[in-house]
């Protein structure tokens, strides 16, 4: 018998299978359409709250009565609020746009892991959020290059079935552009979401909005999206750090100077310089350019920050860094100066939020030996810090439910390693460094 017939038919029949696996992408969706609603003046929107220091909760909105006060009335239960809080309040002005009133204000001391009422400026409705626990697990929700399109309401529909603490954000909110009333639309779309768990978030390149001799850049940003760099000892918002549950956060400016000279690289230095690692094994950084990206789409775009901070990070054992900028996915083994090492960070890029610009398809082949996973597809991930020791990282494709994961790790803490104490000296001599 000719065996050509039956290797044929074996060769059609695993071609099949394997055309049955692979993962078929849908066709892009459009941006979201939000229709007009007419609401008082003093109506609380927009609300979103972030961390303000240890126990503290800064809360956010924007009113278009001018008189309306910047306080916010806050308690355990439902329509009994025991505390009441002060803040401040700016507005700013781009081209012909006038911003409403923005009310910036702290509550607190806040119990951990307590679910708390509030109302702002003394309105309805009533918005409830739950602090963040005092130790582990504690769970981060991580979407960036975010949007407002169909595919953006898809990842925070996800999100939102996700039991989660905290939201990081590494860069590119709303996509406005310079069309400012965009940056009201992302935060009526965010509001559920945002006003329930902290955000915590950095800026991106489609933050800057600036108008040579006309405009500084970040002035929307700045404005809307305060966060805790006062607490942290940093001179701008751009750059600041915050602790929760054992995790140091640093959130990094791509777009701010980080040269050795600069502010930034300073304040870096005296950041890490009071991270205590027994009290928070984790150490977790965020910025919006990627230093490990082998898209084709923005290569090379963060090797100046990367020769800058990348020694500096790595001498003070950063466990994982998330990005965005690049809209795909894409996880790497432990690495450092471009090559695989046990000691160096685990790097994530998730510029896959649903933004409108759409996704980043081609990839550099073959692709490097630190390069894990890699995929276009929009998604979000989610950083279980389970303890001291081990955190489980999974990434959520938007076309599969939520409970689906596309891709998972257990990391280990470089504190368990030993490369910690390992680099204790090599971290001291890059700190006292002038």
């Amino acid at each position: 018998m000719d065996p050509k017939p039956i290797i044929t038919f074996l060769l059609l029949i695993s071609a099949t299978v394997i055309a049955a696996q692979e993962y078929v992408r849908p066709p892009p969706r459009k941006a979201l359409h939000f229709p007009w609603s007419r609401k008082p003046s003093s109506h609380p929107q927009q609300v979103h709250i972030s961390l303000a220091g240890d126990k503290h909760m800064r809360v956010t909105w924007i009113t278009y009565d001018k008189s309306a006060p910047s306080i916010v009335e806050y308690g355990t239960s439902s329509g009994k609020y025991s505390s009441v809080a002060q803040g401040e309040s700016t507005s700013y002005s781009y081209l012909l746009y006038r911003s409403g009133k923005i009310h910036h204000t702290v509550i607190g001391p806040l119990e951990h892991g307590t679910v708390y009422f509030y109302q702002c400026g003394g309105q309805d409705p009533e918005f409830q959020f739950k602090t963040p626990p005092a130790q582990f697990p504690i769970t981060f929700a991580v979407a960036g290059d975010m949007g407002q399109t169909g595919w953006t309401k898809s990842t925070l529909d996800h999100i939102e079935q996700c039991k989660y603490d905290l939201h990081l954000l590494p860069g590119d909110l709303s996509y406005a552009d310079y069309m400012q009333s965009r940056w009201d639309t992302f935060g009526e779309l965010v509001q559920p979401l945002a006003s329930a768990r902290p955000w915590m978030v950095t800026q991106g390149n489609h933050e800057k909005e600036n108008i040579p001799l006309l405009k500084d850049g970040f002035a929307s940003y700045n404005s809307r999206w305060k966060m805790p760099y006062e607490e942290s000892g940093s001179s701008s918002n751009l750059y600041y750090s915050f602790e929760v549950a054992g995790v140091h956060a640093i959130m990094l400016g791509s777009y701010t100077d980080y040269d050795e000279y600069s502010d930034q690289y300073r304040w870096l230095k005296a950041d890490l310089s009071k991270v205590d690692r027994q009290k928070t094994p984790w150490l977790v950084a965020l910025f919006h350019v990627p230093w490990y990206n082998s898209n084709k789409a923005h290569q090379g775009e963060g090797d100046s920050m990367m020769a800058a901070m990348e020694p500096l990070l790595y001498a003070a054992s950063v466990d994982i860094v998330l990005a965005g900028h690049v809209h795909a996915y894409e996880r790497t083994k432990r690495v450092n100066s471009g090559k695989s090492d046990t000691c160096g960070a685990v790097h994530i890029t998730i510029g896959d939020g649903g933004n409108r610009e759409g996704l980043a398809h081609k990839y550099i082949n073959p692709s490097p030996e630190w390069s894990v996973f890699r995929e276009a597809s929009f998604g979000h991930g989610e950083l279980k810090i389970v303890n001291s020791t081990h955190a489980f990282w999974t990434w959520h494709r938007n076309d599969d439910d939520e409970p689906v994961r596309s891709d998972q790790v257990w990391i280990t803490s470089l504190v368990s390693s030993g490369c910690v104490a390992e680099k204790r000296h090599e971290l001291r001599s890059i700190l006292v460094a002038p």
